[in-house]
């Protein structure tokens, strides 16, 4: 705190979003080490899915796919859920988020912060940034536990990098809204639960099965909710399957969810910032 008093309160210093931002990532990267449990959370959780969903599940759910040969289920059903598994990571990224921003408030760390001369939306993005770049290890973690029982992309390096990319611009706009629900929690306990509404959207999507095995009530909603294109251009990526219209739809959607958490989170800071 020490570093950031005398960054924040120099003499004539205009705030500057930019090197604020960098100061409050730093913030929250040591954050990060030392409290690596919410880190680990982020990775336990879809790994343990992964090997149940494959090594319990995985034969006859595979053999039910289409096309699929009966004898070879597990070993497709790993190649269908890992892209759903990846978004599970991405959406479980938001509570660490979302609980370090409430312990901030909770402690009145944030209210220290109102009375310095830090831009509002750097202390904001310093959070987002910082649980990006976690969002991507745990997503990277994830992958490798995949790779190493058995799935294997077919992408080539543009297809990685077009994959990468779009990750990064998932876990961002997942970011926002993480902060944003963190700062709408009265309490830590609220502000861990509350995200995991996300979690359950890559299930009611295309993650685990494909849509049209659903009940006619629920396709309507599994199609057109942002985490089936974010899943079906993953898995076009990486797999190869048609990609369609998708990619252009995860990008819109994630414009939609990154500006959405970004007017939540600092609607709620200035609101805040006058009591």
């Amino acid at each position: 705190m020490t570093t950031l008093t005398a960054h924040a309160t120099a003499p004539g210093r205009s705030s500057h979003v930019i090197t604020d931002t960098v100061t409050m990532l730093q913030r929250n990267l040591l954050h990060m080490v030392r409290y690596p449990g919410l880190s680990l959370f982020t990775i336990l959780g879809p790994v343990v899915a992964l090997l149940l969903l494959v090594f319990v599940f995985g034969g006859t759910l595979g053999a039910g796919l289409p096309g699929v040969d009966p004898s070879g289920g597990r070993d497709a059903y790993l190649a269908y859920v890992m892209p759903g598994i990846l978004l599970i990571t991405i959406a479980g990224s938001a509570g660490g988020a979302s609980i370090t921003v409430a312990m901030d408030m909770t402690e009145g760390i944030t209210a220290r912060f109102r009375t310095m001369s830090i831009s509002r939306a750097a202390v904001l993005a310093g959070h987002v940034v910082g649980n990006t770049i976690q969002a991507v290890i745990a997503v990277a973690l994830v992958l490798g536990v995949g790779l190493l029982i058995g799935f294997r992309p077919t992408a080539g390096p543009a297809e990685w990098l077009a994959a990468f990319g779009l990750i990064v611009l998932i876990s961002f706009a997942v970011s926002w809204l993480g902060v944003a629900m963190g700062m709408q929690s009265k309490t830590v306990e609220t502000a861990s639960n509350l995200p995991l509404l996300l979690t359950l959207l890559p299930l009611l999507g295309s993650g685990f099965v494909p849509t049209a095995s659903m009940p006619e009530w629920l396709q309507w909603f599994a199609q057109y909710q942002p985490f089936t294109p974010f899943i079906e251009s993953l898995r076009g990526l990486l797999l190869g399957t048609p990609l369609g219209w998708n990619p252009v739809l995860a990008i819109g959607w994630a414009a939609v969810l990154a500006l959405a958490g970004y007017v939540w989170s600092l609607a709620l800071y200035e609101r805040k910032s006058v009591h």
